[in-house]
């Protein structure tokens, strides 16, 4: 009993690395643990010349997932955003991971997609789009973008979109934080006859939010 008991808590720590992501690794493989879907960007975020990684990744913990008598599998686990910066040695290093800031699918009927980027000036673009299958026309989505200044990311701009599936009316705004300027454009997909409607006002500038001090929404 005393060996089982010691072996079971040796194994203990791998058990839990295995569920987690990984600190720091050469490739995608290694930080990221098997049957998770990811999607990664790489690029120089902090301009240092080296590669940087940025990794968003849905656990598969079985207590937060739902099989549909097609065999369809829900997936209620909240992705995992982390940022890794590159080393001389070719390895990502964790920087920071934010578990709460990336929403994810919560009901059998509303579904979020999600897309990171690396843009070639090293900004971090984070973009969340919403599709609802029952009880609305209306789809969303936002594109968060993200500078790596005085040691943490900070939110620069952000670009919405709003769809109806009804009426074809298009809505698009577009914020530059840095410059305190908003562009709206209105416009119809559906009526060729409806000129877009562009407009630009300004708000007033305040402290720039950093990445992670609250859930992004699309």
């Amino acid at each position: 009993m005393k060996l089982r008991l010691l072996s079971l808590l040796l194994l203990a720590p791998f058990v839990a690395s295995a569920q987690s992501l990984r600190e720091q690794g050469g490739s995608i493989a290694q930080l990221v643990p098997a049957g998770w879907s990811h999607d990664e960007a790489q690029g120089d975020l902090n301009g240092d010349g080296l590669t940087d990684l940025v990794v968003l990744a849905t656990p598969d913990f079985k207590e937060n997932m739902k099989t549909r008598e097609d065999g369809y599998v829900y997936n209620f686990n909240q992705p995992i955003l982390a940022i890794y910066f590159g080393s001389p040695s070719d390895t990502y290093k964790l920087w920071r991971q934010y578990k709460e800031t990336i929403p994810g699918q919560d009901n059998e009927y509303t579904f979020y997609d999600h897309v990171i980027k690396i843009t070639p000036r090293g900004t971090l673009t984070i973009g969340l789009s919403v599709f609802s299958s029952a009880g609305s026309y209306d789809t969303g989505s936002t594109t968060y973008t993200f500078r790596y200044q005085n040691g943490d990311f900070f939110l620069i701009g952000m670009d919405e979109e709003e769809f109806s599936r009804n009426s074809g009316e298009r809505t698009e705004r577009s914020y530059n934080y840095l410059t305190g300027r908003k562009q709206v454009v209105v416009s119809n997909e559906f009526d060729e006859r409806v000129k877009p409607k562009e407009t630009w006002t300004r708000f007033a500038k305040q402290p720039l939010e950093r990445l992670g001090s609250s859930e992004l929404q699309p």
